[in-house]
């Protein structure tokens, strides 16, 4: 999933092209200082962390970072750990990075999963399914 999915910002704008550039060159840092970071929770050196999507404000200040654990467990503890490692996270992924601001990251559980869940789950139903077939029962 990428920074620009239709995702609107708070004003109901989309997010510019500079916004989902620098989202995606983020995501790419934070996915590979995750992968080789050397953490002391032992949660957060045995979990497996994808980064699906980070959504930076406009003024490219603030930046949220949706991450999701392999098999999704753990998943609120792996944030609260993650986010109290923000401070040594931001300063390895944002090195050599030319920005006129360094944007705080926050990390935050990814919903698009459960969301599609759900969605499978409702094309699945028996109603949906009875609804969309056709009349020669195909």
């Amino acid at each position: 999933m990428s920074a620009g999915s239709g995702k609107k910002n708070i004003a109901g704008k989309p997010p510019s092209q500079r916004q989902l550039r620098v989202g995606e060159l983020l995501r790419h840092r934070l996915s590979e200082v995750l992968q080789k970071a050397d953490f002391e929770a032992k949660l957060l050196k045995r979990a497996v962390i994808s980064v699906t999507e980070v959504r930076i404000s406009p003024d490219l200040r603030y930046a949220t970072a949706f991450i999701m654990p392999l098999g999704g467990e753990n998943l609120d503890k792996i944030v609260t750990l993650l986010n109290a490692e923000v401070p040594r996270l931001k300063k390895t992924a944002l090195t050599g990075m030319r920005m006129k601001f360094t944007p705080d990251i926050t990390f935050e559980a990814d919903g698009s999963f459960d969301q599609a869940l759900k969605m499978d789950a409702l094309l699945a139903s028996q109603p949906v399914t009875r609804d969309t077939q056709s009349e020669d029962g195909e």
